[in-house]
């Protein structure tokens, strides 16, 4: 079990702990718009430290922008396992043509 996987078990133990007591109880308590809010604020972090800060700032706002997805993932009942087959699906396939084919794909729907 690599330390996502326990992380996320970890995450669903507590989205039902008391908010006074548990972060993730109290973003889950909060709604879904905190939770995305958060996720955009560490994802924005991560990327200022990127820029401008050092290897450990990018690991530290790193780990919090991983950490905040899973909460997010969780709230959708969405797995890590989830995510990672669809990325073992995209395996091989290049990024643009993946993109394209999205594209296409809206496109057709419309």
């Amino acid at each position: 079990m690599t330390m996502l996987n326990r992380l996320e078990q970890i995450i669903a133990e507590r989205r039902t702990a008391s908010p006074d007591t548990s972060y993730v109880a109290k973003l889950n308590h909060r709604g879904l718009p905190v939770m995305a809010q958060k996720l955009g604020e560490e994802a924005v972090e991560t990327v200022i430290a990127a820029l401008s800060g050092e290897r450990k700032d990018v690991i530290s706002e790193s780990a919090d922008l991983l950490f905040h997805l899973l909460v997010l993932l969780a709230a959708k009942d969405i797995s890590l396992d989830d995510v990672m087959a669809e990325l073992e699906r995209r395996e091989g396939t290049s990024g643009i043509a993946e993109k394209a084919a999205r594209t296409e794909n809206t496109l057709g729907e419309a």
